[in-house]
């Protein structure tokens, strides 16, 4: 894929994913064009004086769940990466409207702007909470999944192709445990963890942005794009952040899980294991013959030791 002759925009693009997925498609891809998709002007305008004045780069304020902006936003792009959304778990079981709304209703009007303006890829943003979900957040993820995929019936044989990338909790993005544990660190000397046996996936900013690249260019339509990622405990996380800090154990809230998966035991049927890319590749419909396996942070083969922890972490 030439990535020269092509328009991007990326909704939600002003977050923590947008900003390393701009800095990577600039010094690495050299696309065309990027439109930044957001509805918050203070953090495009932030953005505007971080960025050479000469990138390619238009900001366009707007809201996923106004259709027909989305629509004008779209004209004469070639590729969409969705990462709009609300993500707080707790926000989104407290304002359950608000969630659908974006989450759902948003990815609908993502469909339908690129269905209208023919726009060649389209790769939504998921998460591991949408396997199994027990949250408003992971159900709403779910439904955005099945949404995108199915979008490729709509297009036909023709553009746009629709896929998924799905992965696990991102070290330095915004919202993530480590900035809130540094904080509790430095205000009281302890840190409040849910349950000391609880894992999960842990990846990068910097790697997750490659991933969800590599995928663009490799997909035809109806993938969910899965990486590779190493597990570690919350309790690891929080020594190697602090290994002198208080551990106070607090109980998991509600809606959290104490182990997450990202691919269910029913969709492993249609996994296929690419090492060379280092991922997993769901496509629904195509049956592989293997035993059927839940891929779940607690039974991974590949975990952390808290030198690697802290080298990501130093790395956001």
């Amino acid at each position: 894929m030439n990535w020269n002759e092509k328009e991007v925009l990326i909704t939600g693009g002003t977050g923590s994913l947008g900003k390393t997925l701009i800095k990577q498609l600039l010094d690495e891809y050299h696309p065309r064009g990027i439109r930044i998709f957001s509805r918050d002007e203070l953090k495009q305008w932030e953005m505007k004086q971080k960025i050479d004045n000469r990138a390619p780069i238009s900001f366009l304020v707007g809201d996923i769940r106004d259709r027909k902006r989305l629509e004008l936003a779209c004209k004469g792009v070639d590729i969409i990466i969705h990462a709009a959304a609300l993500k707080q778990i707790g926000s989104c079981e407290d304002n359950p409207l608000e969630a659908i709304n974006t989450n759902v209703i948003g990815a609908q009007n993502v469909l339908y702007s690129a269905l209208e303006n023919k726009v060649e890829k389209v790769m939504a943003i998921s998460s591991d909470k949408s396997c199994y979900p027990i949250n408003l957040y992971g159900a709403t993820k779910m439904c955005a999944e099945k949404l995108f995929i199915q979008g490729n019936t709509y297009a036909g044989n023709r553009a746009p192709h629709f896929s998924c990338c799905r992965y696990g909790n991102v070290i330095g993005s915004r919202g993530s445990v480590i900035p809130l544990f540094q904080k509790q660190y430095t205000e009281t000397g302890k840190i409040t963890i849910t349950d000391r046996n609880m894992t999960r996936f842990w990846i990068t900013l910097n790697q997750v942005s490659h991933f969800i690249l590599q995928a663009i260019e490799d997909m035809e339509g109806g993938e969910i794009f899965i990486p590779m990622m190493p597990s570690a405990t919350v309790l690891e996380i929080a020594k190697a952040i602090c290994p002198d800090a208080k551990i106070e154990t607090v109980g998991i809230r509600p809606g959290e899980k104490l182990h997450e998966a990202l691919i269910t035991k029913e969709e492993s049927l249609h996994a296929v294991m690419n090492i060379t890319k280092n991922r997993f590749e769901i496509t629904i419909g195509e049956d592989v013959l293997y035993a059927p396996l839940e891929y779940r942070s607690d039974n991974n083969a590949h975990w952390l030791t808290l030198k690697q922890i802290r080298e990501m972490i130093e790395e956001t």
